[in-house]
């Protein structure tokens, strides 16, 4: 019998896109990319089309169309078919000889009544059907030129990136943030013939943005489908005001009313604003291997959490930086590589020094199975020792090609042992320690100025100081460790004065980050408007 996990779940909706597939010109949307990417790797899309002038594309209005030889797309997608999206179908289908399309979305039917705006109780006339999809099919013949040609809409639950088999991310929901007590002045503007909002308290689905309901409803679409393959009924808790709203919403969804009653099993779900554990997401905890590749390797384009791997230590191009380029970066999502898979979900749970000790376990067993010269070492785990295994596959092309994403794994963790972040992510958990035990025996406007003297601007600061963005961590753990504060002159005068360093720090910097350029974006402006004015 088959485990009910995250994994089995999203695979089980890909079988669905790959019985589409055969011979056909794949478009796929980054979210929908990033969950193929976890649970099923692009080679078995791949596979599954099989014809030589068909391939994967990335969906979006300058994809390039389909040629005489290409006739047919499956177009897999994230989000609701209405919008831009509809406008991208249609002008990608005017542009190629399709005769046949098949668009999967991510999104259940039930979602896309509920953003055509039909009455409740008309919806309810229409449990069983898909009128939103039929129309769009009818649609996609009309945009393909011949009302004869064959197309289908179908929905697939394809919302779920499986980092492992109980951990998965929403991808297409990195964008839905918890609501601020500044986002009441917008809600307020969007209905101004009723009752002003005073706090979050006071906010509810009714007082929410079409957009934002939707985005909600989407999500709880996607939970819904999650707890009916896991043939559960699930009991809802919240904190935060978007959690309970979104909790609110699955407990009261319709087609989730009709699957409770036929579950076998329970389930809870805890819905948690992230905003309420800042330090969770800001802290340095230093004890997770995987957290640390997270934090220091650079992001893969197009993907929210895998990070690019520097392949060039396999192949016998020199360790330059104009190299890095040449080749294709490894990854650490292993989805058709049971035995890294097996290393990586180690990885998720184990401490970091036992981390290393399995990563370089790992490494040994694969080397002696080859018949590769290894010398054994015990003792401390270094990047040294990790790359000498890591070099033993590169002459041995077949041996490479079998442990593919174990090395992929293995130069992960010398290049995140080996990066310049790794001593100041020590630095980091330090400083928090020290704050911590401060906090507790002083006032916050000491702990404010024992921060004032890390403070530096561009041509004070070494390698092993803060950066501003670095800084601005370092607060948010602080307020967010502390809580509720009590004002007075004190702290007044301490928030005044790491203030003045900041604004100092800033605009000595000869460039800002793209998250401070991001955030100072306002004052950026008024600053070069400032400019222009005195020219």
């Amino acid at each position: 019998m088959n485990t009910l996990d995250a994994l089995s779940f999203t695979q089980q909706g890909w079988e669905q896109v790959l019985a589409k597939a055969k011979r056909a010109l794949v478009y796929l949307d980054a979210a929908c990319a990033e969950s193929l990417h976890w649970s099923c790797g692009s080679r078995r899309l791949l596979e599954a089309v099989g014809g030589p002038v068909c391939d994967l594309r990335e969906f979006g209005p300058q994809a390039a169309g389909g040629g005489p030889e290409q006739p047919k797309a499956v177009f897999v997608l994230s989000c609701l078919l209405k919008g831009r999206t509809v406008e991208t179908l249609r002008d990608i289908l005017g542009r190629s000889h399709f005769q046949y399309c098949v668009v999967v979305t991510a999104v259940g039917h039930p979602a896309h009544l509920t953003a055509s705006h039909l009455p409740a109780g008309a919806v309810a006339e229409l449990e069983g059907q898909q009128p939103v999809f039929e129309q769009l099919e009818e649609k996609l013949c009309e945009w393909m030129g011949n009302m004869n040609y064959t197309a289908e809409v179908l929905h697939a639950p394809l919302l779920l990136a499986p980092v492992a088999p109980h951990l998965a991310l929403t991808p297409a929901f990195a964008s839905l943030f918890p609501l601020l007590p500044r986002d009441l002045k917008f809600l307020n503007s969007a209905r101004p013939d009723k009752r002003k909002l005073g706090s979050l308290a006071e906010v509810d689905a009714s007082t929410l943005t079409p957009e934002l309901l939707l985005q909600i409803r989407c999500l709880v679409s996607s939970l819904s489908a999650f707890c009916e393959y896991l043939g559960v009924r699930e009991e809802c808790f919240s904190v935060g005001t978007l959690s309970r709203i979104i909790a609110a919403d699955l407990a009261n969804y319709a087609p989730a009313k009709n699957r409770r009653k036929a579950a076998a099993g329970r389930a809870s779900v805890v819905f948690v604003d992230r905003t309420l554990d800042l330090t969770g997401a800001v802290g340095h905890h230093g004890d997770n291997l995987v957290e640390k590749m997270i934090s220091f390797l650079p992001k893969l384009p197009g993907h929210t959490n895998d990070v690019m791997v520097n392949m060039v230590e396999l192949t016998a191009l020199q360790k330059k930086e104009e190299n890095y380029t040449i080749i294709a970066p490894g990854c650490l999502a292993q989805s058709n590589d049971t035995p890294a898979r097996a290393l990586w979900e180690s990885l998720l749970t184990t401490k970091h020094k036992e981390a290393l000790m399995e990563v370089r376990r790992h490494l040994v067993e694969a080397a002696s199975r080859e018949n590769l010269p290894i010398k054994m070492s015990m003792g401390r785990v270094t990047p040294g020792q990790l790359t000498s295994y890591i070099q033993l596959f590169k002459k041995n092309f077949r041996a490479m090609e079998s442990h593919c994403g174990l090395l992929q794994l293995g130069l992960a963790t010398v290049q995140t042992l080996k990066h310049p972040l790794s001593a100041k992510w020590d630095n980091f958990l330090a400083f928090e320690r020290l704050l911590l035990q401060s906090i507790g025996e002083s006032s916050m406007s000491s702990v404010l100025n024992q921060l004032l003297p890390i403070i530096k601007s561009f041509s004070q600061r070494t390698n092993d100081d803060y950066n501003p963005e670095d800084l601005l961590i370092l607060l948010v753990y602080i307020y967010s460790v502390v809580g509720e504060i009590p004002t007075g002159k004190n702290l007044d005068a301490a928030e005044e004065m790491v203030k003045v360093a900041l604004t100092m720090a800033f605009s000595e910097e000869p460039k800002l980050s793209p998250l401070l350029q991001k955030i100072l974006g306002e004052c950026l402006r008024i600053r070069q408007n400032s400019r222009m004015c005195l020219i």
